[in-house]
């Protein structure tokens, strides 16, 4: 029996007493398990890939059948319409990086009963890079503020961000797109609150309502961003909806998904497993995002995204890795010390300075706090990054901040002695005072610019909820996470009750 046949065997729960017992076989798999129906639509795949995409099946079909958001005037439309076909190239590249990703989202938003039309958001939140980075801190497919990323459980640390995870950011943005449609009764009105802010749509549905003024979407005082937000969707919706009208070439994504997900116990380098599944590691990277570091901790409980053509390939090449002996991570942890450097910690570990900075993401001109759980490189590691470790932070030491004062000579100073007690060089003072000796008087001012380290501590503040808070709402008040407040006071649930008392680390 082939490798493929056996796999496709165990996954679905049957028997295979003619070949490798099933229980020797998953010890050497580590517990790595794809979902079965997933791993049973990979192999369709990957037999259907070797003929030409169906024209009349491809997810584009899907989408079109799927569309159930009213029109806009043309007269909004039209304008941001204009935008993306003077760019068609642009606008190709946008959808040829879609194809990763849109059965999957599709799919959700058909399991939800909800317009196809929201599949194409990304479009509009982050031209499908899902690593997008916004000025404003939004980040992901869906482009989540860390805060409202926070508050529908997108967990963001130094090991992983989830609000670039491909599923987890779907999730939680269909939650809150659906969230938003309940509160309103509206899709127009949910998507500008998603650009917005729930808050500042209520407030101007609420003071048209006092004018006697219509509250749907056309009739609302929007800003530029918002009021461009939903005709920017619908855009999109009539670009996929007739391409040809428009010069568009969409590409033919198969109406089949792009990747499976492989859930596994055992820490696993990123490099090793995007050449278990015989992919490029730049796809990998398009695929799995979320990961801040070269490896995927076990500790975490997640997941990996590969390939569904590659699903066969990826087990068939860790079944002949783990038969080897080699560890699938040569990744380990190191808690910094008092006296350390990193340069003496990349010593000891056989790596460079720069290798150490790059497996952390810390930058050249940072320092490490002590107490600091750091990434290192050990050839040697024979266990799994603990639970305790994979929690664990990395704190940088907070670059030093200027302020400039003035300093009145005292009997007995002296240019060095000055110098000593605020930090900085003789000759700094005597450049910025155009001081031409070393010699100062009695009451003569000096003009210093001394550094000034910021402090690191949290404060902790006592606060007794009030009728309307919430969590985001406090978090927002204090600027602080949701989550951070949720550890602090052991909290199981979102829900807060008037009276209640909290304390807030900020």
């Amino acid at each position: 029996m082939n490798v493929f046949k056996h796999l496709t065997a165990i996954f679905a729960g049957l028997s295979c007493a003619a070949a490798v017992a099933s229980t020797d076989f998953v010890d050497l798999l580590g517990d790595v398990t794809i979902e079965d129906d997933e791993f049973a639509r990979s192999v369709e795949l990957r037999e259907a890939q070797r003929t030409l995409v169906n024209p009349d099946d491809t997810i584009w079909e899907t989408i079109r059948r799927g569309f159930g958001i009213a029109d806009l005037p043309n007269s909004v439309v039209d304008k941001e319409l204009k935008l993306y076909t003077r760019a068609l190239p642009y606008t190709q590249q946008m959808a040829f990086r879609a194809r990763m990703y849109l059965y999957f989202i599709v799919s959700e938003t058909q399991k939800r009963g909800m317009p196809t039309e929201l599949a194409l958001l990304p479009f509009v939140e982050s031209a499908f890079k899902p690593e997008a980075l916004s000025r404003s801190k939004a980040a992901g497919l869906w482009q989540f503020l860390p805060s409202t990323g926070d508050i529908f459980d997108l967990r963001q640390s130094s090991w992983r961000d989830d609000r670039l995870d491909v599923v987890e950011s779907t999730r939680a943005a269909l939650d809150y797109l659906q969230y938003l449609h309940n509160q309103f009764e509206d899709w127009h009105l949910a998507l500008a609150a998603y650009n917005w802010g729930e808050g500042s749509i209520r407030r101007a549905v609420a003071a048209n309502k006092a004018k006697g003024l219509p509250t749907d979407f056309m009739h609302l005082p929007l800003p530029n961003e918002p009021a461009r937000y939903v005709p920017k969707l619908l855009a999109i919706k009539k670009l996929v909806e007739d391409p040809d009208r428009y010069g568009l070439k969409l590409p033919p994504i198969a109406n089949e998904p792009y990747f499976v997900r492989v859930n596994k116990n055992r820490d696993l380098d990123i490099e090793t497993a995007a050449q278990l599944a015989e992919t490029d590691l730049q796809e990998f990277r398009l695929l799995n995002p979320s990961f801040n570091r070269p490896v995927v901790v076990a500790a975490h409980q997640g997941s990996i995204l590969i390939p569904a053509a590659k699903a066969d390939t990826f087990v068939s090449n860790l079944i002949n890795w783990q038969s080897t002996g080699k560890p699938l991570s040569n990744w380990t942890t190191y808690k910094v010390k008092k006296g350390d450097s990193l340069k003496a910690i990349a010593k000891r570990y056989g790596m460079t300075e720069d290798e150490l900075r790059a497996a952390n993401k810390i930058p050249r001109n940072r320092r490490v706090q002590i107490g600091s759980t750091i990434l290192v490189k050990d050839a040697h590691a024979k266990r799994d990054i603990a639970v305790a470790e994979a929690d664990s932070t990395m704190r940088l030491v907070p670059l030093p901040t200027t302020r400039r004062i003035t300093y009145r000579v005292r009997n007995g100073d002296t240019l060095s002695s000055v110098a000593s007690r605020f930090g900085v060089k003789a000759a700094d003072i005597k450049r910025q005072n155009k001081l031409k000796s070393n010699s100062l008087k009695i009451g003569q001012r000096l003009r210093l610019t001394i550094k000034e380290v910021q402090r690191t501590g949290l404060r902790k503040t006592a606060y007794r909820v009030k009728r309307g808070d919430t969590l985001y709402t406090i978090a927002k008040r204090h600027r602080t996470s949701v989550s951070a407040i949720m550890d602090e006071n052991k909290l199981q649930s979102m829900d807060l009750k008037p009276g209640q008392r909290l304390v807030v680390p900020h």
